[in-house]
């Protein structure tokens, strides 16, 4: 493409994937002072660092997202769990996160499902699972102009979720939607490869309910690697299985069903984590140089 990519997306990427560990205002400046990105996801921030964040993001002009993720993760919790009791905490504490959400101007809230049940007790996930997101749905809506996401994991060989193949989360975004059109889904090209898929069957399997996406990189020819799994390594990677032709494929399905495009600008965030002794930096600038390549290619 002689296009410049900035006419038919918006480049973003998840601030506590790329900088782990690290001063959240010092680091998240650094982002917001980057023309390249148009948005930035973020995590948890602790209330001593709310305010200058606020400050950042308001200044910046930036598309902000919320990874909802992490709260799932870190608290265990389970939005298709088959105790009802149980459900009703994750809910209480999702709408919660849709609150925090909220008070810092984000756009999108992104989750995840729970464990995968197993084949016997799917069906009833999946009526647990409807229930829950209908109801932090219903809530974000009634909060103001916030988007609910669900990403799409693995179900055998890391997070192990219950959602699960890219078809049938598009089954759970119909209905879903038919009562909260503020619901879409999160494609994942580091999860692609996990799910068994390519980037064409992912982007078209979504279709019409996809609503945001990831670009990075995972490892499975190497289960020694300590990137082995839904770790984000950076491209470039031997035993990495998304380069730049990966890229490209992903950016074409986009494409093929419109979510970019001239004059769009839905977000396309880099999801890149740097392995132990690699300079955070280095990474997303390793990050930038694939999508740039890749972007030529088309």
């Amino acid at each position: 493409m002689k296009d410049s990519l900035h006419s038919y997306m918006k480049v973003g990427i998840v601030h506590p994937m790329a900088f782990p560990d690290l001063p959240v205002v010092d680091t998240l400046k650094r982002i917001a002072e980057d023309e390249f990105f148009g948005a930035v996801e973020i995590g948890i921030i602790g209330p001593e660092t709310k305010p200058a964040v606020i400050k950042i993001l308001q200044t910046s002009r930036l598309i902000v997202g919320f990874c909802g993720q992490v709260i799932i993760r870190n608290e265990n919790l389970d939005l298709n769990s088959l105790d009802k009791v149980f459900c009703d905490k994750t809910v209480a504490r999702m709408k919660a996160a849709v609150d925090e959400a909220c008070s810092l101007g984000v756009h999108k809230m992104a989750m995840l499902s729970g464990p995968d049940p197993g084949a016997e007790k799917r069906g009833e996930a999946r009526k647990a699972l409807l229930d829950t997101l209908t109801q932090i749905c219903s809530y974000a809506k009634s909060k103001g102009n916030l988007s609910i996401v669900l990403e799409v994991f693995d179900r055998e060989i890391d997070k192990k979720c219950f959602v699960g193949p890219t078809k049938e989360a598009a089954q759970i975004a119909a209905e879903v939607r038919r009562q909260c059109p503020n619901f879409g889904l999160m494609i994942d090209l580091s999860h692609v490869p996990l799910l068994y898929e390519t980037p064409e069957q992912a982007i078209k399997a979504a279709g019409q309910y996809l609503a945001h996406v990831h670009v990075g990189n995972c490892i499975l020819k190497d289960k020694n690697h300590i990137a082995y799994g839904d770790k984000h390594p950076r491209f470039g990677l031997d035993v990495g299985e998304n380069d730049v032709e990966q890229v490209r494929q992903f950016l074409k399905a986009l494409m093929d069903i419109g979510y970019i495009g001239p004059g769009k600008q839905n977000v396309v965030a880099f999801e890149v984590k740097p392995l132990p002794g690699e300079s955070p930096e280095l990474v997303i600038a390793n990050a930038k140089r694939t999508l740039l390549e890749a972007w030529a290619k088309l």
